[in-house]
């Protein structure tokens, strides 16, 4: 009888480590300790150890607020390709909600390495509509769906982004200019969310929020898209900002982000956007208060 060799065999560690990425594979939500310790039968003290070390290496990210795992920025670029194939999903739930309220462009985007792409699209049901393609990249500093998602990244990294990459002039509004951009991501911050008006397309009005992961990163947002003809008023373009925000909050939610998601009033967002000087809602706001 021959006997397996001990080289030939599959080193446990690595194994148990290969048990754990796949059991965080398709759990957005995270997953805590004792479920990954009761699902893959490993002893709680291996175990603990082992998420240690995923967690240094950045294959594992552990949520400070529901303390639960889920994958971490190495592992998901185990999966990076060029086409962004393997980030294509089918629209979630409250992307299809707002679609269906709004029958505008409802789109998701994420960040991938140092992009920002649309991974999943319900398109507009009017004949005139923005054109958005599944993994169609969006320039970082003219898009509300890239810049949403750019505010919440490191400083030193944004800079860094936004001097590297072609600040293209795509319509007469566009914001090039690098330290206009860095403030402008401060507001965006500030307000929770980000608007596109005639910056990338002309006459096109876009909104966009973050979605926060169970550690409360950014890697994600979405967005609605419109003819700016069909969203003039102060009261549309609030109650598609606000419903924008309700759906990343329930994306966050379900991502197991557990932390504090302010959303505006309904009445604050219509004063903001009765206020808005070249389609932009937080500039008002920012004199108003420079003058208090």
């Amino acid at each position: 009888m021959n006997e397996t060799k001990a080289e030939d065999k599959p080193m446990h560690v690595v194994v148990r480590a290969l048990g754990v990425l796949s059991a965080l594979s398709d759990r957005r939500e995270g997953v805590t300790l004792q479920q990954l310790h009761r699902e893959l039968d490993i002893p709680l003290g291996s175990i603990h150890r082992l998420l240690r070390t995923l967690e240094s290496e950045h294959f594992v990210t552990r949520s400070p607020s529901t303390k639960r795992y889920s994958l971490g920025a190495a592992a998901l670029a185990l999966g990076y390709h060029e086409t962004f194939d393997s980030y294509l999903v089918a629209p979630p739930q409250p992307v299809l909600d707002i679609a269906r309220a709004s029958g505008e462009t409802v789109f998701l985007t994420r960040m991938v390495d140092s992009r920002v792409v649309c991974i999943a699209l319900v398109e507009s049901t009017h004949p005139l509509r923005l054109f958005v393609r599944m993994g169609q990249e969006m320039p970082l500093h003219a898009a509300a769906s890239a810049r949403v998602v750019l505010a919440h990244k490191d400083p030193v990294l944004v800079e860094a982004l936004l001097t590297s990459n072609p600040r293209e002039a795509f319509t007469r509004g566009t914001m090039r200019e690098v330290n206009q951009l860095i403030d402008h991501l401060a507001r965006v911050r500030r307000y929770g969310f980000d608007v596109c008006s005639s910056e990338l397309d002309d006459d096109v009005w876009a909104v966009a929020a973050p979605v926060y992961d169970a550690a409360g990163h950014v890697e994600c947002s979405v967005a609605l898209a419109a003819a700016a003809g069909r969203v003039e008023s102060p009261e549309i373009r609030a109650e598609y900002t606000e419903r924008v925000l309700r759906a990343g909050e329930k994306l966050s939610r379900a991502y197991g982000y557990a932390g504090p998601i302010v959303i505006p009033q309904r009445a604050e967002l219509v004063d903001l956007y009765s206020q808005a000087v070249d389609g932009h809602p937080f500039e008002p706001a920012i004199r108003a208060k420079q003058e208090q």
